[in-house]
């Protein structure tokens, strides 16, 4: 492994959830955006397209809980994986829990007419990368090896 992650088989050393990434850049850009409003111009079609987009994220990872149910495997990033997800979303994303929460900030800088908190997105998928898809990426190649390094070059990690 030459990213220098700390992993082992009983799950990626990661702690911290992950989503809270998001949350934290989402609320650092809405700050931003009432010290220095940088608005999208969007007005009324904000609105729409902001609560499509929401809406959206939460039905996505509405569909992955259930996903991860149906493998009886855990949903938490910090958890051992008992089974390897390669169908449904996970057939076109590897991380689409992720992409979900990226989407999400997108909607909410819609939604609030704020490019600051649109942006978010970048941070945190940066962040995302860098605390836990790296150290759940080598988590699933100590894992599942081969069966997970197949799935790792047919998917794109984000879309």
């Amino acid at each position: 492994m030459s990213d220098n992650v700390t992993t082992d088989k009983k799950g990626p050393a990661v702690k911290f959830p992950p989503p809270l990434i998001f949350i934290g850049f989402l609320l650092l850009g809405y700050g931003l955006h009432q010290i220095s409003p940088f608005a999208l111009g969007m007005d009324q079609w904000g609105e729409v397209v902001g609560s499509i987009l929401v809406t959206s994220s939460l039905l996505i990872l509405l569909i992955l809980l259930i996903s991860y149910l149906r493998a009886k495997t855990s949903i938490e990033p910090w958890k051992p994986t008992s089974h390897l997800i390669t169908t449904g979303l996970y057939a076109w994303s590897r991380n689409p829990i992720y992409a979900a929460f990226c989407l999400l900030n997108i909607g909410v800088g819609c939604y609030l007419n704020s490019l600051w908190i649109l942006l978010s997105f970048l941070p945190s998928a940066l962040a995302v990368y860098h605390i836990a898809i790296r150290k759940e990426e080598a988590y699933l190649t100590l894992k599942f090896d081969a069966q997970y390094l197949i799935y790792k070059d047919k998917v794109r990690r984000w879309l």
